[in-house]
């Protein structure tokens, strides 16, 4: 089992602080600041630029994709780091098309990421008029996967609410239509089980800063089926996606298997920290933390509906069908939630009016819980809220 104390102290908290925010930004672990340091000093400092071979730098990004790919269910060596999260997406979504010509339309939802839904927008342009990106609500998904689709893109867990998509259901629904499926599991890696190999699943592309701890700017993953690899052509032809990037050809040949979506130099700092990160999570069974966030999930819902009458549940009430977080609409969310943050309860806002709480069992427990949702309706309660200091946007909400 899952030693959630022990997992607990790894991490850089301030004492006075309830993070419920690790949907956002996971904290610190403890070890990732010496080991940066050290990186920087030991093999920065002193191996200079033999550091990417004396030190391993250049097989970082498979090493964690691996490490990854644990996590989600993904067979060794088909995850790779690197990059940024829509990067992924743009290469995941056009290597699909790719694999279905004669279709011309991407299928979405109106709850996924919007980022996600820029880029596709964005290349579905590049690609021409013929091209069309469409946007359906979450429940009439399948009914949509129509025999024009050549891609279903879907974030698995909605950012908002929480709720779930059925990865294996649709991922079935849709080769049996002939449609290629890119899964975003930004809200998924380290929060709920994921079986990509057990779904069929065909390309998933996430990040590593949330529930994965790896830090602010940490890189992206991608996965790419087995049966895929060395069909997928990368449509970022990055030098390091290349076959012999050290050879230096003027024209490009794509890596075999999961190295091919390479595209640039790895973040080597980022890693680093990230790496710190993947050794809490090598001590972690996902099913014991998902077991552990329905029950911090359960008890938050059932505290603040009996305290706090005003907000109102905007995640599945079903655990089953809800990530490790738990959204609450009230119209003065904003406010409530920097007078939240104020004393020291830390989640975040959604417009128009969602307040989010992640919940990681790797560094949050019931005593936290009980005395965040004291401390809500508190707030709640006295209308604490109601305070111009409060009311005044800042740039990240």
């Amino acid at each position: 089992m899952t030693d959630f104390a022990a997992t607990k102290a790894m991490f850089d908290l301030p004492e006075d602080v309830i993070y419920l925010d690790g949907n956002s930004l996971g904290p610190l672990p403890l070890a990732a600041s010496d080991r940066v340091s050290d990186m920087m000093v030991k093999e920065w400092g002193q191996m200079l630029i033999t550091g990417w071979n004396k030190a391993g730098w250049m097989g970082l990004p498979t090493g964690l994709g691996d490490r990854i790919g644990r996590l989600i269910g993904a067979e060794t060596g088909t995850v790779v780091t690197g990059d940024t999260l829509s990067i992924k997406v743009y290469q995941a979504v056009a290597s699909a098309l790719e694999l279905c010509r004669d279709r011309k339309v991407v299928l979405s939802d109106n709850g996924n990421f919007p980022s996600d839904l820029y880029m596709v927008d964005g290349l579905l342009r590049s690609l021409g008029p013929d091209y069309e990106l469409r946007v359906v609500a979450p429940e009439d998904v399948a009914a949509n996967i129509t025999d024009d689709v050549a891609v279903l893109m879907l974030t698995e867990v909605d950012y908002r609410s929480g709720r779930i998509h059925d990865m294996k259901a649709l991922t079935e629904l849709a080769h049996a239509n002939g449609t290629v499926t890119v899964w975003d599991l930004a809200h998924s890696a380290g929060a709920i089980p994921v079986d990509l190999s057990g779904c069929n699943a065909d390309f998933a592309v996430g990040c590593t800063y949330k529930y994965l701890n790896g830090g602010p700017g940490a890189p992206a993953f991608i996965y790419v089926a087995p049966r895929l690899t060395d069909r997928a052509r990368p449509a970022l032809s990055g030098w390091l996606g290349h076959e012999a990037p050290f050879a230096f050809d003027l024209d490009y040949r794509p890596g075999s298997g999961i190295e091919r979506m390479r595209v640039g130099t790895p973040p080597i700092l980022q890693m680093t920290a990230l790496s710190a990160a993947m050794d809490i999570w090598d001590m972690a069974d996902m099913a014991d933390v998902r077991a552990k966030s329905i029950d911090l999930t359960e008890l938050f819902i059932a505290r603040v509906e009996g305290t706090c009458p005003e907000l109102e549940l905007a995640s599945p009430r079903d655990p089953q069908q809800r990530g490790s977080q738990v959204s609450f609409r009230f119209t003065e969310g904003y406010a409530a939630m920097q007078a939240l943050i104020a004393r020291g309860v830390i989640g975040d806002f959604r417009a128009p009016d969602i307040m989010r709480f992640g919940f990681t069992p790797l560094y949050i427990d019931a005593r936290d819980v009980e005395r965040a949702v004291e401390i809500l309706a508190d707030i709640m309660q006295n209308r604490l809220w109601d305070a111009p200091e409060f009311k005044v946007r800042q740039r990240v909400t």
